[in-house]
């Protein structure tokens, strides 16, 4: 087993002797004279300190937190690349990579990018924006004298290239928007202000319908869990409503795998900090004839006053006709907005009750970095994925056809890594 290692294939002083472009070994003198040095580890732990730090900045996704990429990596079996850029021996940047092999491509990927719903890699806050492309262009032949060997392809998936009023740093590499967008709500002063972004009056009367019709069974709790077995049930009776779902729906189920299940499991454990929770489990329980019957499920994320929704289910057995999953996000809207929170986000992919809510649609963006012939091959076909991806989605048919399809292949047991329901 590997310890913490400077996972250098080659020196990066010794670049430009094996990088055969030459506009590509000019920039990498021109960023290196500026002091920037990058090394590749393999250990989590050896990077903590300068990892948290980090990760504070309210530009960080909550997805490149040190605990959910702690709990994921102890989930997978795949290599950990944890690429860190360095000037005067601090750090400026890490991107916490795992190497995935597949059929053709060897790819460092996000670490967990599969169920991540937004993608930054971790950056110092007061990073030079000025020099921001350069150090995007020397990652390039960093990154292929140091990974080349390893790896075909650096995939930065679903990054913002705008987010919470910042540019990214890589916002100048080669990359291809994804075929799918997150939505937001921006939370205002108070709950009035923010629910007259929308229609207002049509929120409130599908909110006391809602509750009349729960009423009408006895009433119900909106609770969230507060200790790790709580979580825990939650999170194992979401798996089973979900799975019941996706089957009625004639779509994959991407919680299947067991890999998958370990993640969330871990990351449910993780008791709340004052700055967050990696995961908390939220649900309306029914009172009266069905006492303690669970009817809705959504898990949430916390990091500072920013909240996002990273999955949710219904028991359609009961109740459904109330909507009760409407009515959960209703009251968790309400909770956070009244808790000084700014941001509620529904995540990534394009679905009616994420409109319906959401007054921000934020683009994403795919980076390919090819670091071999390969990798340039494996580019190449990741832009016309996503394309094809994105004109399938367009029609409803073709799309309902094809996701009836991957049901039909998914093995019934482990799976390698499913995507997330905005693929």
């Amino acid at each position: 087993m590997m310890t913490d290692v400077d996972f250098n294939i080659m020196p990066v002083s010794e670049a430009s002797r094996h990088v055969r472009h030459d506009r590509e070994d000019a920039t990498h003198q021109m960023v290196g004279a500026r002091g920037l040095k990058l090394s590749v580890h393999v250990s989590l732990e050896a990077l903590e300190a300068d990892w948290r730090a980090l990760e504070a900045s309210s530009a960080t996704s909550l997805h490149q937190g040190f605990d959910l990429c702690l709990a994921w990596a102890a989930a997978h079996s795949n290599q950990l690349l944890l690429v860190r850029g360095s000037i005067a021996r601090k750090t400026v940047f890490i991107l916490p990579l795992e190497l995935v092999r597949g059929p053709l491509f060897r790819t460092a990927r996000f670490i967990g990018s599969p169920h991540s719903n937004i993608n930054t890699g971790l950056f110092a806050a007061d990073l030079d924006p000025l020099n921001c492309e350069q150090m995007a262009q020397a990652l390039i032949t960093d990154l292929s004298v140091k990974l080349s060997r390893v790896a075909d392809i650096v995939m930065l998936e679903k990054i913002p290239f705008d987010w919470r009023g910042m540019r990214h740093p890589l916002g100048s590499l080669p990359a291809v928007q994804n075929q799918n967008a997150s939505f937001q709500l921006p939370l205002l002063g108070n709950f009035e202000a923010t629910l007259a972004q929308l229609n207002a009056k049509r929120r409130r009367k599908k909110f006391r319908v809602s509750e009349k019709r729960l009423e009408s069974l006895g009433g119900y709790d909106h609770i969230i869990a507060t200790t790790r077995e709580d979580r825990r049930a939650l999170l194992d009776l979401f798996f089973e409503q979900k799975a019941i779902r996706f089957k009625a729906l004639g779509l994959p189920n991407v919680f299947q795998d067991s890999e998958t299940r370990a993640f969330f499991h871990a990351v449910a454990a993780i008791d709340p900090t004052p700055d967050g929770q990696p995961l908390e489990l939220n649900a309306i329980r029914l009172r009266g004839a069905e006492e303690g019957r669970i009817v809705a499920i959504a898990g949430l994320s916390r990091k500072g006053d920013h909240v996002i929704c990273q999955f949710g289910s219904i028991d359609e057995s009961l109740a459904a006709d109330a909507s009760p999953g409407e009515l959960l996000f209703y009251l968790m809207i309400k909770k956070y907005n009244d808790e000084g929170f700014r941001l509620f986000d529904f995540g990534i992919g394009d679905q009616g009750y994420k409109r319906s809510w959401c007054t921000v649609e934020t683009v994403l963006y795919d980076i390919m970095l090819p670091l071999t012939r390969r990798g340039r091959l494996a580019a190449s076909v990741h832009r016309a994925t996503v394309r094809l991806k994105a004109t399938i989605k367009k029609n409803r048919k073709t799309y309902a056809f094809v996701q009836r399809l991957r049901q039909s292949r998914q093995a019934p047991a482990v799976g390698n890594g499913a995507e997330t329901e905005g693929d």
